[in-house]
């Protein structure tokens, strides 16, 4: 065959499925073995994102088809304004805001339902490469939470960034065992919801 010429084509038969990648496994790990292990690098995996603006039924589809639970909420990329997880689709929080603002499940966003930011327990990149899978862990049942973020620091050359998501779903994955966690509030509005 000469180097450029056409390659041979072929009709496409109805019902040819759509390849689709399997959500990452990770190597088996023990309480043991390094954090390192079970976090998704945003360096080598691309984040999950939503606007502020998409509508909680689109946020639901949007982590269906990327197999994710949880999204970054960005209005200018790169720059991260919250989290939206898949609890939070169904929160009892979201379902008062329903019924306070009378409102349609339908009609609420990402944006009334997130977790912004400054509400979200970070672990420092530099840590996580001393740490052991058993502290993520212990970590995440202390905070009552399913994922946690790592930053890495600001440097000369590049401003403080999201590295990395561990995720509890990920390390159970690889452990190969269930992990209980109980939620927390860390918040008073997060204990004001839960009073009311």
């Amino acid at each position: 065959m000469e180097p450029d010429s056409a390659l041979p084509t072929f009709r496409v038969d109805p019902g040819t499925l759509l390849a689709q990648a399997a959500p990452g496994q990770g190597e088996r790990v023990t309480r043991d073995s390094p954090a390192l292990a079970v976090m998704t690098d945003l360096t080598q995996a691309m984040a999950a994102t939503t606007a502020p603006s998409t509508t909680l039924r689109q946020a639901e589809q949007i982590m269906i088809f990327k197999g994710v639970r949880m999204l970054f909420v960005v209005t200018d990329m790169p720059s991260v304004e919250g989290l939206i997880t898949s609890v939070d689709l169904r929160s009892d929080r979201t379902l008062q805001l329903v019924h306070e603002r009378g409102l349609h499940y339908d009609e609420l966003s990402v944006g009334d339902v997130m977790t912004p930011l400054a509400s979200v327990e970070a672990i420092a990149y530099e840590r996580m490469r001393t740490a052991r899978v058993g502290q993520l862990i212990a970590t995440m049942q202390r905070y009552g939470r399913n994922h946690l973020l790592v930053v890495e620091a600001a440097t000369e050359d590049a401003p403080q960034r999201m590295r990395g998501v561990i995720s509890r779903a990920q390390i159970e994955r690889q452990l190969g065992e269930r992990i209980e966690l109980t939620p927390i509030a860390s918040s008073f509005s997060e204990i004001k919801h839960a009073l009311s």
